[in-house]
């Protein structure tokens, strides 16, 4: 028989802060810190800005932070949200660690684009018109470190997470480009549901704001370039939107199957109850026009919910009361998500509220899927939905409700189901349903 999954336990580090309540409240107000590149001179960059994190340190939230100090930026972000996690789910000694996994979508570590530039430029043969490769391997040894190198291992944050936090149990990591973080959840739910672990830590963790992460973007046009208002650059579902802004964090949620979450006393948040995967198998940048991929994520989240997407509820309304869109503020992401919505929903699709965080976080790559489920759970615990800002001239491709600009109050009403979606190049989709728990 499949358990039931629920989240015990939530952890963030964003642009905005890292307090779980501070950061949702300034979500609710609409607050975007987004301004010019500090980790490296972006001056000559079409695009020069990001949302970056700010006056991090590991030491805030993990004890022994000394040890991982050496590790990637996106790594130590990872930690801090992971121990953040498992504190607020009074994840203990008495839990097994061998029951006890760890899913992460995790993304490159830190890059040295300047020593690796010198040593190609010093290893240049003019006269050949090409690389000398003995010159450069002799040049790389002596400029570049092989601590900070063997980092960019893909397994690298997985590693340190599990030593720091005690994961013994199934470990694994996604790089499914935006999915990451949505995917590694969603399959550390299915790990939970068929016994293989009691908890699993899950998420993702990205920071791309180098010369390497940026400039890929810039090639291929995806982010915005509007260098003299970075604050309303990023602008999801406006018909004046030119493209995402860069953000980076991590976020981390505890699973962790019902029963035994009851027999230690841990309070649910609220429960799992879906999640879908899908491939697009079209183009590496662009999504399927139809958004087939993306309806058959939503509709495959639904039905392991239980919902039917295109019958209301008792109350009248549509079973789903928000949907954290993957949103990015490209042309075709926001046209086609909406699309893909209205293929699940139907005639009800207009009455689903439908907004976009990365209005006011940015796009936190492996990271955004972690942390757009986190606000879902928000949504679900307070019975406010987050805005989408910087949405002012409507435009007609995306005509559905994506609580533009100010945050909605629906206490009064309830909110008992959300769908978080992402999206990644290549055309991964991945969407979770959570709902409200009850026993």
């Amino acid at each position: 028989m499949s358990r039931r999954v629920v989240i015990t336990g939530m952890g963030w580090v964003t642009p905005l802060g890292c307090d779980l309540d501070a950061v949702w409240a300034r979500l609710l107000k609409g607050d975007n810190v987004a301004g010019p590149v500090t980790r490296f001179d972006a001056s000559t960059f079409a695009t020069n800005f990001a949302s970056e994190v700010k006056g991090f340190s590991l030491a805030d939230h993990f004890p022994t932070a000394d040890h991982f100090e050496r590790c990637g930026l996106s790594t130590r972000f990872a930690i801090a949200a992971g121990a953040m996690a498992a504190r607020q789910a009074g994840i203990g000694t008495s839990v097994n660690p061998e029951r006890i996994g760890l899913y992460m979508g995790a993304g490159e570590g830190p890059t040295n684009v300047e020593q690796l530039a010198a040593s190609s430029v010093a290893s240049w043969d003019a006269d050949a018109r090409r690389l000398n490769e003995s010159r450069w391997t002799a040049e790389a040894l002596r400029r570049m470190s092989i601590e900070i190198e063997r980092e960019q291992e893909p397994n690298a944050t997985l590693a340190h997470m599990a030593q720091a936090l005690r994961c013994y149990g199934p470990s694994a990591n996604c790089m499914t480009a935006c999915a990451a973080g949505t995917q590694a959840i969603g399959e550390a739910s299915e790990i939970i549901r068929r016994g293989d672990a009691d908890v699993m830590l899950a998420g993702g963790a990205h920071s791309m704001v180098h010369p390497l992460g940026m400039t890929g973007f810039i090639r291929l046009t995806a982010m915005s370039t509007r260098r003299d208002s970075p604050r309303t650059a990023s602008r999801p579902f406006d018909q004046t939107r030119d493209g995402f802004l860069m953000g980076e964090g991590a976020g981390v949620l505890v699973l962790e199957d019902l029963e035994h979450a009851l027999r230690r006393n841990a309070v649910p948040l609220c429960e799992l109850a879906g999640f879908g995967s899908s491939a697009d198998a079209f183009r590496i940048t662009d999504i399927q026009e139809e958004g087939k991929g993306a309806i058959a994520a939503m509709m495959q989240a639904c039905r392991q919910a239980g919902i039917n997407p295109r019958e209301p509820g008792a109350d009248g309304r549509p079973q789903v009361h928000y949907i954290s869109a993957h949103g990015t503020g490209t042309k075709e992401n926001d046209k086609i998500e909406t699309r893909a919505v209205k293929g699940v929903f139907g005639p009800l699709a207009p009455r689903v509220p439908f907004s976009s965080v990365k209005s006011m976080l940015g796009h936190l790559i492996q990271a955004a899927g972690a942390v757009e489920l986190i606000t879902c759970v928000q949504a679900i615990r307070t019975g406010w939905l987050p805005p989408t800002i910087n949405l002012h001239t409507p435009d007609p491709e995306c005509d559905l409700d994506y609580v533009p600009n100010a945050a909605r109050d629906l206490r009064g009403q309830g909110v008992d189901a959300c769908l978080s979606n992402s999206f990644g190049f290549g055309g991964q989709n991945d969407t979770i349903c959570v709902r409200r728990f009850v026993v």
